[in-house]
């Protein structure tokens, strides 16, 4: 059995592949715009839940559906400088009234005491928002976030808060390394 190729063939073969790549390359685009974004941890602020190198997933497409919930750790374009995407656990919405005292925090003068999320860590202060015996309240339309490895994280209270349109998403899965597989709480 002969083989040929004509030039025909090599062009529509090729267009088939380009075709192909490019729908492959819009669905991409359009997922991680959309729905699901990998990120990389690249420092220790939100030790121990979340690692230096870890590798994560954000559902972008949550909080377009439902608002955040306390406690949350959460992807938006730090207010600084958009350019740079931040995580950190959602501590504060519009209104409350934020105070770090004795270690934990206070919102509206009750201390979140969730073992689960709040309890196991001791929050530092630090001004401009959030030094001893401040009590801040956080503006219409932003969030106070704060790392969980609060004496070596640069978070809300370093440089204030973070406006609703900055939040990118909610960070659910943890996909590397092996070892550290699962969601994210």
């Amino acid at each position: 059995m002969k083989l040929s190729c004509t030039r025909e063939t090599l062009i529509r073969e090729a267009k088939e592949w380009a075709q192909s790549i490019l729908v492959a390359l819009v669905l991409t685009l359009f997922i991680r715009h959309y729905f699901v974004q990998a990120f990389k941890i690249p420092s220790g602020s939100m030790r121990p839940t979340l690692v230096e190198g870890d590798k994560l997933f954000v559902n972008k497409l949550g909080y377009r559906l439902h608002d955040p919930a306390r406690g949350d750790i959460v992807v938006f374009k730090y207010p600084q400088d958009p350019k740079k995407d931040f995580i950190k656990r959602l501590v504060a919405f519009e209104g409350e009234v934020v105070e770090i005292k004795d270690g934990k925090i206070l919102i509206n003068e009750r201390v979140l005491d969730d073992p689960e999320t709040f309890g196991k860590f001791y929050y530092y202060n630090h001004d401009p928002f959030g030094g001893p015996y401040e009590k801040i309240r956080v503006p219409e339309g932003s969030y106070y976030v704060l790392g969980d490895n609060s004496a070596n994280s640069t978070d809300s209270r370093f440089w204030g808060f973070v406006p609703k349109k900055n939040l990118l998403g909610k960070a659910v899965l943890r996909w590397w390394p092996p070892k550290r597989i699962g969601r994210i709480e």
